[in-house]
């Protein structure tokens, strides 16, 4: 049974918090949306690396994960660098990755991730339909080379791994990669073979985000920006009030609600704790370097997953994007340690040897976001253990890709609905068993 119209709070304005107040605004909600940043997407939504990438959603965890990261511990450059730190979170989030690596649980996990992937996918070309949003979309689908015989041939089997689960992931020779992506020419002799999905697209996540926050202004959605989330008061099994402080003028004040989300990525989960909410999210810290394109005639359209350095690559209008890597190093996320300095001069180097004299390396814009990481790499959506407390939050290297199906996801069971996917929600009995996917009406 549908729910009657409430207020509901939303913490966090990134993909995930804006997607969700949208939705809840047109289920009939009084939605407020509260953020630290004096707009949205400008954290971990700010420049990622721009893949709806439903088809290439296969979690860290693997069989063959703790070696690769044991193998790459001393690599500043390495694609998953995990520096271990005195902090109790971090090993326990260790450990319960390492509980996740053997098939049985990969292939449970690649099946909720496509299934959520599939939903969101839909969810977003209904959401775009309707509102007419641009945010320099290619519909080309996702292109993923490798280097070596070894990692063609790894790649093949991952992609009939991932046909069984009822993705269209085509495994190509060098000749199809180059068909389907003409720019990698230069590089093509280095080429084995590639896989491709068509189904995929790439965009920005940071234009679409704030576009959207604009539609939801435009709608009611309050929103109160330059804004620190404090703490909760609770009792009885419910949120009474969230505790919130204005930057500028140290204000602090308490803000009432029928209905709380917390969409804050990777700082749910310690804003949480002190209500005994236990998440297993953890932030793993991801770059980027934004080119401007010189010779676009040569440049590529197909966004692109690099095998060998697990970059992504893709097109945003004017501009070049290569995003990757992971350091599970804490809540550190600045740019001017030697890691983060080597890690990001990594991405603007290879790009040069893939595209060379392609696009302007002379001043690159770098950054750096912490991505709310779980060890399965399934995000929480759904209720907390207390009444009131819905979660959103934990989609790692995914949040673009499932953002606009989780905020819809989550607005439907807060409204008394039950949303059209095979997902395991949070604070359900069972995971329901609906595997059709609805676009929004």
């Amino acid at each position: 049974m549908k729910q009657q119209a409430q207020k509901v709070i939303v913490l966090g304005a990134g993909i995930i918090g804006i997607s969700t107040a949208w939705h809840l605004a047109e289920q009939g909600h009084e939605v407020t949306v509260v953020d630290r940043q004096s707009g949205a997407a400008l954290e971990t939504s700010f420049a990622n690396g721009a893949q709806i990438s439903v088809s290439f959603c296969e979690p860290w965890a693997n069989a063959g994960a703790p070696l690769k990261v044991a193998k790459w511990l001393l690599r500043d450059d390495s694609p998953l660098l995990f520096r271990p730190k005195l902090d109790p979170y971090q090993w326990r989030w260790g450990a319960k990755f390492l509980t996740q690596c053997n098939d049985a649980a990969f292939a449970r996990n690649v099946r909720q991730l496509v299934a959520l992937g599939a939903y969101s996918h839909a969810s977003l070309k209904g959401l775009v339909a309707r509102t007419g949003i641009k945010y320099h979309r290619l519909e080309r689908g996702i292109l993923h080379f490798f280097s070596s015989a070894a990692d063609f041939e790894a790649g093949a089997q991952a992609a009939e791994l991932m046909r069984q689960a009822g993705v269209d992931r085509r495994v190509l020779d060098r000749n199809e990669v180059l068909q389907v992506e003409p720019a990698l020419a230069a590089f093509g002799e280095q080429i084995h073979g590639g896989t491709y999905t068509p189904s995929d697209e790439s965009g920005d996540a940071f234009v679409f985000t704030q576009k959207l926050a604009a539609l939801c202004a435009a709608r009611g959605v309050q929103f109160l920006w330059d804004t620190d989330v404090l703490g909760f008061e609770a009792s009885s099994g419910q949120i009474r009030s969230v505790r919130v402080r204005d930057r500028e003028t140290g204000w602090a004040r308490d803000l009432q609600a029928d209905q709380y989300v917390m969409a804050m990525g990777s700082y749910t989960a310690p804003l949480l704790r002190p209500l005994g909410v236990s998440l297993d999210i953890y932030p793993a810290k991801g770059y980027s370097a934004t080119l401007k394109i010189k010779r676009p005639q040569d440049a590529s359209v197909v966004s692109l997953l690099d095998d060998t350095r697990k970059i992504a690559i893709s097109r945003l209008g004017d501009q070049i994007r290569i995003a990757g890597t992971a350091e599970m190093a804490g809540y550190d996320n600045s740019l001017d340690t030697r890691t983060a300095k080597a890690r990001c001069a990594a991405l603007v180097k290879r790009y040069e040897e893939l595209f060379p004299g392609v696009a302007d390396t002379s001043e690159p814009q770098f950054w750096s976001g912490l991505r709310p990481s779980t060890p399965d790499n399934i995000p929480y959506i759904g209720r907390s253990k207390l009444a009131n407390l819905w979660l959103n939050a934990g989609h790692g290297t995914l949040g673009w890709t499932h953002g606009a199906g989780s905020g819809r996801a989550l607005a439907e069971l807060m409204s008394g609905l039950q949303p059209a996917l095979d997902f395991n929600f949070c604070g359900q009995a069972a995971p329901q068993r609906t595997p059709q996917v609805v676009l929004a009406s």
